[in-house]
């Protein structure tokens, strides 16, 4: 089977690029002599914005019209953006959804977005779904999500959007805070950012000037993400690229773990910034840059960026 190559990704949607720069003047920061920064990715694309545009670009190139096939949970920021992009560029998208007890139940509002965009939705066991990266557990799982469709027509995405051509993508993300780009917090000194699967952060941590440094705050328990993106970058530039690290801290008891006290963080940092502040990632995120700043981790004088990946899901 043959697919039409769709337009460019990069061109047909109109991104917002290089995303805006924008100073906060937070005191917490600014009494320690430091200058707080938002680095506004969830404002390159509508429907498909901040670290979801850069990690997807790549591989819908690569995909070149053919079926997209991905992974995500019930509540994936993920698969809505490969279901956005399918409907936008017009072509088939297949969402393996973790969890195959969830096939009888009404579609939460997430899932609803990503079928009325066009999405196929298929519930798969979590056993299954864990050992997905094992041939021949990924090979069945194409087979019964596909359906009628020859399995090697379709393109895989991973789980997130982490591989190599996404950690190219995110590698702009970086060389947009480079101080040869300009502008108000060009070259910042330390560049916060949440974490996932870990392709945002390496692609980051390798688009940066020498001399700065990325911070990752993982939003899942476990301690395991500092060997993907090690791997990740392997995959992408060939071995370690850039100065990063992880502060695992910071992820409230795991994913989708939202307790009243980041909450209450975040509906103040809304108050104080005008910014809808995205709970799952970013106000992690911010959290965790926030006390690093009153514990003084950060030298007086330092520009800290926070890159807001993303924002509240509708």
């Amino acid at each position: 089977m043959t697919h039409e190559a769709p337009p460019s990704p990069s061109t047909a949607l109109r991104p917002a690029l290089p995303s805006p720069l924008q100073e906060t003047g937070d005191e917490r920061f600014t009494s320690r002599g430091l200058r707080l920064l938002l680095k506004r990715d969830d404002l390159i694309h509508p429907d498909i914005p901040g670290n979801k545009w850069r990690k997807l670009t790549p591989n819908l190139e690569a995909a070149a019209g053919r079926p997209v096939l991905t992974f995500g949970g019930a509540y994936s920021n993920h698969l809505r953006a490969v279901a956005a992009a399918g409907r936008l560029l017009g072509f088939d998208t297949i969402g393996v959804v973790r969890g195959d007890e969830l096939a009888g139940r009404p579609l939460n509002p997430s899932l609803a977005q990503c079928a009325a965009d066009g999405m196929r939705l298929h519930f798969t066991d979590r056993a299954a779904y864990r050992a997905k990266r094992d041939p021949v557990v990924l090979a069945r799982i194409l087979r019964e999500a596909t359906g009628d469709s020859t399995p090697d027509d379709v393109y895989v995405v991973p789980e997130g959007g982490s591989n190599a051509p996404a950690v190219l993508g995110c590698a702009d993300l970086g060389r947009e805070l480079s101080p040869e780009t300009g502008g108000a917090g060009s070259g910042a000194h330390v560049v916060g950012v949440a974490c996932g699967t870990g392709g945002t952060l390496a692609g980051l941590a390798a688009g940066l000037p020498r001399g700065r440094r990325a911070i990752g705050f993982p939003v899942l328990r476990g301690g395991f993400l500092g060997e993907e993106i090690r791997a990740l970058q392997r995959a992408a530039f060939g071995g370690p690229a850039g100065d990063w690290s992880l502060d695992e801290r910071f992820h409230f008891g795991g994913y989708a773990r939202t307790p009243p006290e980041l909450d209450a963080f975040a509906a103040d940092f809304e108050q104080r910034h005008g910014l809808a502040v995205e709970r799952l990632y970013v106000a992690k995120m911010l959290y965790g840059l926030t006390a690093l700043a009153e514990e003084g981790a950060f030298p007086a004088g330092a520009s800290v960026t926070a890159v807001i990946t993303g924002r509240p899901a509708p």
